[in-house]
């Protein structure tokens, strides 16, 4: 998981969901939806305009079935070793009072062996992720699973144990901790913290296991790659309230836990949706391999850059030939192109770091485990996941590229490029994060962009200006309905949506059409082997046939994630919150100065645009602001207004402070409800759109 992303859901649908630009929390009450009068609900499905699998669906399973390697079971056999002690509650509550994380939702799977609106290999997949628990790895080395969308993992030190990856929540984590102690832990502390990565279900946790002023006095050391507090907030800050919502998608956040809706994430069962907290490492991976002991451990640590995360690390213990992999293998394909957005990843160089640890430390590895899934144990059982993974990521660079030199565009790629029949037949290949058709379009992404190549689409209509044309050549609503209907009942449903979608966005207030495109998308939704796209088909479905639900929004990012944001970081952001129309025709410069850490900052608008420099000064300045960085977190994190700072003495101004009340004006608190499929936002809320955001002549902040 690549960003701190928390939920809560309940049935038939949601609760929370977090990025670092917000916290959005949404309710099914019977006023989000639109007033319809509601088909006969099928038997079973979460939404009373849900429809069953149809005869060519299921096709598409039973072919699934056929074709799979179902006889290898080697991954069960693997899931179950080393049971110590299941979970011994399925919910565990959150501090504040609700349900932070619930494996009780996820039962259901286990009651049949088969689903006819659940892909096969996906089913499989979520059954070997329903495992809780207390597990040995090899004496000495133990992981508690299921208790969030990822494994937190124990090492025994000289003094203590030694973690890796604390889970999401402190929650989770605060409970696996306790599971393993009443069972293993023999009443020894916690001697150091291993952060593999960037992402939040590898840190969030930690303040459920350690004090922080351990961790400051240096008796708990927190050992982290380098530039891991950088490249952890900026990924998802710039466009933090787009991934939240796009997450929605991805991550079904709308849907229950049922055979119609979420089966799973993949990667585990979902997210938990305690409190996410943050303790800074206080010691640094920094060369490509390095070695040092910890808590008397002998470890060797490899930084891999720019692989699953911008920086991320495996670890290598020689002495238990135990090889931790982070999450750069696991039981699956992952994202290279990650559908809630985020920069596309590298995977050559995924490629050759898992080539590197193969030859490093695979060929006498006896034990390979990571922050996902489950171990794999006995040198030939290792080296054929690692050379099985090196080669997926290989391939698909190369393969990818290689069709690509010969024409084939990022609209073609998905329907071209195909894994190699060898690697299809291995589970640990197959698509359950990242899948071929949306990784193989990222690649031709990072290398080449968006563009096909075909002039038409260098400056296209927006889709609600293109729609109406279409939906008029093509004969009208009418006969796309008719049309579109037809080639639903013929199974015809990518064929089907490209009509049905353009009717859509030419008549977002046309809901028989909404309906019939939602029916369209719940077909492609079943198909699915990959939940990220089993997910935002059915999610797309959800919203619209139901609209996007109503709720609370608010500002309640994680206090430890905002004093982790630089200054540079935070004021990057502001220029993205402004909206240049409100600023055209306004110039100033300001001074910002925060002498307890000694930054200094220009910051400057002018052509409509918010720019700042590190390190440097104005010479006649319209404005200095002087406040202490840990004054000004206060009012990064919302708790107190920059007026107020400057009303009680804590800011200090020279020159004309109306320079800051203009700035303020300008900024936008981004509505983490925008609307993605047309006609799906509530009645009488504003929906964006490019003709909003032409020049507006003539204004001034002051206006």
């Amino acid at each position: 998981m690549s960003t701190r992303r928390e939920f809560i859901q309940t049935l038939p649908a949601v609760g929370t969901a977090f990025a670092v630009a917000g916290q959005l929390v949404l309710d099914d009450s019977p006023a989000s939806a639109q007033a319809q009068s509601a088909p006969t609900p099928l038997k079973g499905h979460f939404h009373p305009k849900g429809k069953a699998p149809s005869k060519y669906t299921l096709d598409v399973l039973k072919q699934a079935r056929v074709g799979l390697p179902f006889a290898d079971t080697r991954d069960f056999d693997e899931q179950k070793r080393g049971l110590i002690a299941p979970m011994n509650d399925l919910k565990i509550m959150a501090d504040a009072g609700h349900v932070a994380w619930d494996m009780e939702r996820f039962q259901f799977l286990d009651k049949q062996d088969d689903f006819d609106s659940i892909h096969p290999s996906l089913l499989r997949q979520s059954k070997l992720n329903n495992n809780y628990g207390l597990y040995e790895v090899v004496p000495g080395i133990y992981q508690v699973r299921g208790f969030d969308l990822s494994d937190i993992s124990f090492v025994r030190g000289k003094t203590g144990w030694i973690v890796f990856d604390p889970l999401v929540s402190k929650e989770t984590a605060r409970a696996a901790w306790k599971l393993f102690q009443q069972h293993v832990g023999q009443g020894l502390p916690i001697s150091a913290v291993i952060y593999s990565h960037t992402h939040v279900d590898h840190w969030g946790g930690v303040r459920g296991i350690v004090d922080e002023a351990d961790v400051r006095s240096g008796k708990v050391p927190v050992i982290a790659p380098i530039d891991f507090m950088n490249f952890t907030i900026s990924e998802n800050v710039y466009a933090g309230n787009a991934m939240n919502r796009r997450l929605f998608y991805q991550y079904g956040l709308l849907l229950p836990a049922s055979p119609h809706g979420f089966v799973g994430q993949g990667l585990g069962q979902g997210a938990s949706a305690g409190a996410v907290g943050l303790i800074a490492p206080n010691r640094y991976v920094e060369k490509d391999i390095e070695e040092f002991d910890v808590d008397g451990i002998r470890m060797i640590f490899q930084n891999t850059p720019n692989t699953e995360a911008p920086r991320e690390m495996n670890t290598y213990i020689p002495d238990m030939k135990a090889l931790w992999m982070a999450e750069n293998v696991i039981a699956s394909l992952h994202n290279i192109y990650t559908l809630r957005g985020a920069p596309v990843r590298d995977p050559l160089n995924w490629s050759k770091y898992i080539g590197e640890a193969l030859f490093r430390f695979g060929l006498e590895a006896q034990v390979m485990f990571a922050s996902h899934h489950w171990p794999r144990w006995g040198n030939d059982r290792i080296q054929e996941v690692l050379r099985g993974q090196r080669d997926l990521y290989a391939h698909m660079n190369n393969q990818v590229l290689h069709l690509a030199n010969q024409g084939v565009t990022i609209n073609e790629i998905h329907n071209v490029y195909e894994v190699p029949k060898g690697l299809q037949s291995k589970w640990f290949c197959r698509g359950y994060h990242g899948s071929p058709e949306h990784n193989s379009r990222g690649v031709i992404q990072r290398y080449l962009g968006f563009w096909d190549c075909n002039p038409t689409t260098l400056i296209p209509l927006s889709p609600g200006d293109s729609a109406p044309l279409y939906v008029e050549m093509m004969g009208g609503a009418q006969k796309i309905m008719t049309r579109g209907q037809q080639l639903h009942d013929e199974g015809r449903y990518f064929h089907a949506q490209e009509i049905v979608n353009k009717l859509v966005q030419a008549e977002p207030q046309n809901q028989p059409a909404k309906d019939l495109l939602a029916d369209i998308f719940e077909q492609l939704g079943y198909q699915q082997e990959n939940p990220g796209l089993r997910n935002s088909y059915l999610a797309a479905a959800y919203e619209l046939r139901t609209g996007i639900p109503q709720g609370e929004t608010g500002n309640t990012s994680s206090p430890d994630v905002v004093r982790a944001m630089s200054t540079e970081l935070f004021l990057n952001f502001l220029g993205i919150r402004m909206d240049s129309r409100k600023a055209e025709g306004t110039r100033f410069t300001m001074n910002l100065v925060t002498p307890d850490n000694g930054e200094r900052f220009i910051v400057e608008l002018e052509n409509a645009t918010l720019t700042n420099i590190k390190g440097f000064q104005a010479d006649k300045p319209n404005l200095t602001l002087t406040i202490n960085r840990s004054d000004l977190e206060h009012t990064m994190m919302g708790a107190k207004t920059l007026e107020a700072q400057l009303a009680d003495g804590t800011a200090k101004v020279q020159g004309d402070v109306t320079i800051l009340k203009q700035l303020a004006s300008t900024f936008v608190d981004f509505d983490p409800r925008f609307e993605i499929m047309p006609g799906t936002k509530a009645k009488g809320a504003k929906v964006a759109r490019a003709e909003d955001y032409e020049a507006v002549p003539g204004k001034t902040i002051a206006e």
